[in-house]
């Protein structure tokens, strides 16, 4: 995991260099932030420690990313930034069970509990709380970036921390517009993960000035009819005739 990040940033970053790319952003993840650290997360706690050991190698690998991105702007000027979402879902997602995140994964599960009639259970209590972006508004974003951020230095581009969500109320949400009415529960025998893991972003909104997130109900209403109507399509990892 180490070795083949290390080896896509450099790629790309010394691609871009020797091409003259007029401007690079890279996406880096949350799970750059140290382990043990101060919440909320902020774009100046990426180097404060150790990430999590469950992910070091990706992490790491991630962190890189940044101090790439200073090293090309010092020696040859290159205009290199990075950008940091929080967890991202929406229309083309990856559904397939074997590796889906979070809202992805719960979606079709759903759906093939109400195609099987079977229950759908949720891994959890449903307690631990977590910030969401849609798609659409992250492209916004990215596009804003793009245009208008010319700093080295990381941005997280994310709705505030008070809107985080539990996995309760996004499961909730998937079982209503999913239309599921079969026996749906929580399985509190497995592990929740980390509680809340809540970043800030002051530094987006002070940059940017206003900007309307999607409602999260309403993004997910519109990923869930996305998936329905293109299953047949859509990356879910099942073997289509």
């Amino acid at each position: 995991m180490l070795r083949d990040n290390m080896l896509i940033n450099e790629n790309v970053l010394n691609a871009s260099y020797v091409n003259k790319t007029t401007k690079l952003i890279s996406c880096l993840s949350t799970c750059v932030f140290p382990d043990k650290v101060t919440y909320p997360l902020d774009e100046n706690k990426i180097h404060d420690g150790p990430p999590h050991e469950s992910n070091a190698g990706y992490a790491h690998a991630k962190r890189m990313v940044d101090v790439q991105n200073h090293a090309y702007k010092d020696e040859f000027g290159c205009n290199f930034t990075s950008a940091i979402p929080t967890n991202i879902f929406g229309p083309y997602d990856n559904y397939d069970l074997e590796d889906a995140h979070v809202i992805p994964a719960l979606v079709h599960k759903c759906y093939l509990a109400k195609q099987n009639g079977t229950p759908f259970i949720v891994a959890g209590t449903g307690k631990p709380l977590r910030q969401f972006i849609f798609s659409h508004d992250l492209a916004k974003l990215f596009i804003w970036q793009l245009r208008e951020y010319d700093d080295v230095e990381p941005v997280i581009l994310s709705v505030g921390e008070d809107e985080e969500v539990s996995i309760k109320q996004v499961a909730d949400a998937i079982v209503k517009a999913v239309g599921f009415e079969g026996e749906y529960s929580f399985d509190t025998t497995r592990a929740d993960g980390q509680f809340r893991k809540p970043a800030t972003n002051k530094k987006l909104m002070g940059l940017i000035g206003d900007f309307q997130f999607t409602p999260f109900e309403e993004a997910l209403d519109y990923s869930v009819k996305w998936f329905l109507q293109n299953y047949d399509t859509a990356r879910t990892g099942v073997k289509k005739a």
